[in-house]
């Protein structure tokens, strides 16, 4: 079944036990698991005004229940049909070379993103320009939303890696002049132990961070405001709403659970992209030469 558990740690680890050290030293240093995110809304037709002004004060929004179950289960179906060649067209990340890769589960394992997949599958264009997303991205942006970029990020049991800190807007495909909104939708429970999304409530406000090209292209590691730090578990079918310019950032995933999720991001209509220059002056270290 699509939305089954994996108990087999052994099919996605560390190449080395310097790689696994390394890793559980970052998840130890730069998140904390006692901080959990609960200010939430039940569902994206709850969302008012008042919540709409707490998102661009914090830069966030939790919502319990943005997908119905069938459309968490319909979203699953079309990310393995993708990973296993039954639907093409979209793309797909792998972390180890696909010749390795002997059984179907070995392969799913080893991916890490599909994206561009709202062209190819339409299940999964459904989940993009759903009408409750989409409303509640009018609400949020105060105008109608464009879809400007989409993936599917999975995090896979025994090793997922560390997604660093960053802002989406840092990476060239979501820079525009105004703010992006990024939704996060679980497929599988995310919880503190496979991997789940971390934000630095406010962070948003400090406008754009250089970045670095480190472990990713990423906010520098002595930046980040670990005492700050909000994680953000979600049950299947809820959503983290965020501003492009919101600091967060995912752990690895030690545990023996898969922890996989649609991300999907919009501008308004009335968005244009940055120029390279203004990119650069924003994003990149450009103007100081500082080093990470």
């Amino acid at each position: 079944m699509a939305g089954g558990q994996s108990q087999r740690k052994t099919l996605y680890s560390y190449d080395n036990e310097e790689e696994e050290r390394l890793a559980k030293e970052i998840a130890a240093s730069l998140y904390r698991y006692d901080r959990i995110a609960t200010d939430r809304i039940a569902t994206l037709e709850d969302l008012r005004e008042e919540h709409v002004k707490k998102f661009w004060e914090q830069g966030y929004l939790v919502v319990d229940r943005a997908l119905e179950p069938a459309e968490v289960e319909q979203s699953l179906e079309a990310i393995m049909d993708i990973i296993h060649g039954r639907s093409v067209g979209a793309k797909i990340q792998f972390v180890k070379k696909q010749e390795l890769l002997k059984t179907d589960e070995e392969r799913e394992l080893a991916v890490r993103k599909v994206y561009y997949y709202i062209d190819h599958e339409p299940r999964l264009r459904d989940i993009a320009y759903h009408p409750r997303i989409l409303s509640a991205l009018e609400k949020l942006f105060g105008e109608p939303a464009k879809v400007i970029a989409d993936q599917a990020i999975l995090k896979p049991p025994g090793g997922g890696a560390e997604k660093p800190w960053h802002q989406d807007m840092a990476y060239g495909n979501l820079a525009y002049d105004k703010s992006v909104i990024g939704i996060w939708l679980a497929l599988d429970p995310a919880d503190l132990e496979n991997g789940c999304m971390h934000v630095i409530p406010y962070s948003h406000m400090e406008g754009g961070m250089p970045h670095y090209a480190v472990r990713d292209w990423q906010i520098c590691d002595r930046n980040v405001r670990v005492e700050e730090d909000v994680a953000v578990p979600l049950s299947p079918g809820g959503a983290l709403i965020f501003s492009g310019l919101l600091h967060h950032g995912t752990p690895p995933n030690f545990s023996n659970k898969r922890r996989r999720a649609l991300q999907i991001h919009y501008a308004p209509v009335s968005a244009e992209k940055l120029t390279p220059r203004e990119y650069k002056r924003m994003f990149t270290n450009e103007m100081t030469n500082a080093e990470c």
